[in-house]
């Protein structure tokens, strides 16, 4: 099936997998610039907001845990129209919510339902495409998900100005629901329930263990999970820092997280062109160098007090493009070994980003110096602990995955 698929069949699954990819990141974008005024309706520091933003990602992460051995027991659909009629509710509960504690505990509910289209989109790559294909796929994910921060904070912003922070959920709710219709008339179901595999902790945690102990998987799954964890810091410290240190209005924020999202879209569809001359492998390390020597810099200037506004948006702007670089390669090469536990393989690789990545979330949400400084020092700790782990990792795979020449090349 995946050898014969028309362009216009695999744009049109492309469109649907993105869909899929971009909730969980329209859920985390879309209301940080109302940041400022949940703070004010419910009655605490904007800076604690972010903790909503925190337990979102705690949520992605335990819940792909969960979704990872349901799709490969019941098929990749099921399990997702019970994530995606999940999400929908807890958007709606989000609109009428009178508590920071209570945004907490339904942020966490609503995570655990978007992290089902996170897990199903990501398997159903490795299901629908040959391996040789999928770092492409991923790089074509990266362009559908890359145009959420492009969109929505900008929406969100002026949503929050014409109408509340209340009505951004209420627009995530509707979306949760299109995107549910649209799986269940045209989204095909890539993989045949498995009926071998046992829902009991034991067989699912030996499951777990069977994926992690892949040296390709676990190389690449942490070292890109760590260095993508620097996306999370910037993301939640982005508002405190535009919106209290700089000064700008929730509009001239989503504008500014538009555009540097431009950098992680772009460099994205870049390295699906360099993919055409090097392989996987050869360019994670030089991005990871790349994004190391841009966080340090950071935090030199930002200790020191050298950052105008325009300085920062350049730095967060070459960042991201490493980022750009990293995310898909690493994806691809932490499943290409997988097949009939794809499902498992993805769900333990979205929950190691996503976990990490709310520990980066945290740590940045609970120093807040009204610098850049805690910002910077996150970012770059993540590039460099991730340039570390794979260049100790990586000698422990043995035997590549094999790649077809000239395609994506990936040296698997």
């Amino acid at each position: 099936m995946t050898n014969e698929l028309s362009k216009s069949k695999y744009f049109f699954l492309i469109l649907i997998l993105g869909t899929l990819t971009a909730l969980g990141p329209f859920s985390i974008d879309m209301y940080l610039p109302g940041f400022p005024a949940i703070g004010k309706d419910l009655g605490v520091d904007p800076t604690r907001v972010a903790l909503s933003l925190s337990s979102f990602f705690i949520g992605i992460s335990a819940g792909q845990l969960l979704y990872g051995p349901l799709l490969d027991r019941f098929g990749r659909k099921k399990p997702l129209y019970i994530g995606l009629v999940l999400y929908v509710i807890s958007s709606i509960g989000c609109m009428y919510i009178s508590s920071l504690n209570g945004l907490i505990i339904l942020r966490f509910i609503q995570a655990i339902g978007s992290c089902a289209a996170a897990v199903a989109s990501v398997a159903m790559v490795r299901d629908l495409f040959p391996v040789k294909d999928n770092a492409k796929v991923f790089a074509l994910l990266m362009l559908v998900v890359g145009t959420s921060p492009m969109i929505a904070p900008t929406v969100g912003s002026y949503v929050t100005s014409a109408f509340s922070w209340h009505a951004v959920f209420l627009i995530l709710g509707i979306m949760g629901a299109l995107i549910l219709i649209a799986t269940i008339l045209w989204l095909p179901e890539s993989y045949q329930p498995d009926t071998s595999m046992s829902l009991k902790p034991g067989p699912i945690i030996s499951n777990f263990l069977s994926v992690v102990s892949e040296p390709q998987f676990y190389t690449y799954t942490f070292a890109g999970a760590i260095s993508f964890s620097g996306l999370f810091a910037y993301v939640s410290a982005s508002p405190q820092v535009f919106m209290d240190i700089y000064k700008l209005s929730d509009k001239a924020y989503g504008w500014i997280f538009a555009g540097l999202s431009v950098g992680l879209i772009g460099s994205s569809q870049v390295n699906s062109q360099l993919l055409k001359r090097f392989s996987s492998q050869q360019i994670v390390p030089v991005a990871l160098v790349c994004q190391t020597i841009t966080g340090l810099i950071f935090i030199v200037c930002a200790w020191n007090n050298f950052l105008s506004l325009a300085g920062i948006i350049v730095l967060l702007f070459i960042y991201l493009c490493c980022l750009g670089f990293i995310n898909p390669n690493t994806s691809a090469l932490s499943l290409a070994p997988f097949s009939k536990n794809a499902g498992s393989a993805s769900s333990l690789m979205g929950a190691t980003q996503m976990g990490i990545g709310a520990l980066a979330s945290t740590v940045v949400s609970l120093y807040n110096t009204h610098t850049a400084t805690p910002m910077a020092i996150t970012m770059c700790g993540t590039s460099l602990l991730a340039l570390f782990i794979l260049l100790v990792c990586r000698r422990n795979i043995k035997t590549a995955v094999a790649a077809v020449p000239g395609a994506a090349t990936i040296a698997h």
